[in-house]
């Protein structure tokens, strides 16, 4: 077993997983060592730190795996791990950052017309107070009703260079979502021009030329059809408010669950689902403070997961 490695992914090692490849006993020796550097941010894919949720993840030629087990500031990392019942799901914490897997029904941050309905911010208050630490300060959104992975940051610079790096479009940010219909072709780019209706509070489409408007794109491929519907993922370059549940609208594949964005005719076969389903499952940004590239996975929830297999199901 080594303590510190480099490797270079040729042929013979492609299609692993990472656990088994740093589980060999010329590497790490054991899943369990595996894990642990994971949880530590000891294990770099690429020259990026990889997260316990990467543990699965299949390698490729080319790729370049290193094992640091001394990397300075990773000696108390979290790792995700599942809520306890009345704990907020916190993947990562240090100093400058907090990056949470909310539950849906959750907003993220207060509304000004709902100032009593609870909030990860409200929450990370809480949080953050027992340990003596400044508030939360709010780095990007995700719908109340949708779940998965977001990021505040509990210092000022760090929340000032964060945003950048959103308005600038550079983190990542993957989606999940189950639609009607079966998109065509099964992959490829959503272009559209969004204005955002303060009455109404809603997103809208609008022309080129509104100066209102703002540009909209999405990667999206189909992971898997359905009878009626179909799992996608969707990649977002640009982040406008419901611009994922507004764009799969406009191309006649409404999200299951959807309550806001409908049109056309009554479906034939409704899902029943309790909210949209739309889960933010990857997240990846350089840190604030030492430009660290961090990636996080948050794996589909239980209400998600449930209503994925009963379409599988009725195929």
């Amino acid at each position: 077993m080594t303590s510190n490695g480099q490797w270079h992914i040729d042929a013979a090692a492609a299609g692993l997983r990472l656990d088994t490849f740093l589980a060999a006993d010329d590497r790490l020796g054991s899943r369990g060592q595996v894990v642990r550097a994971l949880e530590r941010g000891k294990v770099l894919v690429n020259d990026a730190e990889a997260a316990p949720a990467d543990a699965g993840r299949h390698l490729v030629v080319g790729d370049n795996i290193r094992v640091w087990m001394d990397r300075p500031g990773t000696a108390h990392r979290r790792g995700t791990r599942a809520a306890r019942p009345g704990e907020l799901p916190i993947v990562y914490e240090d100093d400058a950052i907090i990056v949470v897997n909310k539950p849906p029904g959750l907003l993220a941050v207060p509304l000004a017309r709902r100032s009593d309905a609870p909030s990860v911010q409200g929450e990370l208050v809480a949080h953050l107070r027992s340990r003596g630490r400044r508030r939360p300060l709010v780095v990007h959104r995700i719908d109340r009703d949708t779940s998965g992975l977001v990021v505040f940051a509990t210092r000022a610079d760090a929340q000032a260079r964060l945003r950048e790096q959103f308005r600038r479009h550079e983190p990542e940010r993957v989606y999940l979502a189950v639609v009607y219909g079966h998109p065509s072709p099964a992959s490829g780019m959503w272009r559209d021009h969004l204005a955002w209706d303060q009455d109404s509070l809603i997103q809208e489409e609008t022309r080129p030329d509104d100066p209102r408007g703002h540009e909209a794109q999405s990667h999206y491929r189909v992971i898997e059809a359905f009878r009626d519907a179909s799992l996608v993922e969707v990649r977002l370059v640009t982040g406008r408010r419901n611009q994922i549940r507004l764009q799969a609208r406009l191309r006649g594949h409404v999200l299951v669950g959807e309550q806001r964005y409908l049109n056309g005719p009554a479906l034939a076969r409704p899902i029943a689902f309790p909210r949209q389903a739309l889960h933010a499952c990857r997240l990846a940004f350089r840190h604030p403070v030492d430009n660290r590239c961090l990636h996080f996975e948050a794996p589909v929830p239980p209400d998600l997961a449930s209503l994925i297999e009963c379409l599988r199901q009725s195929r």
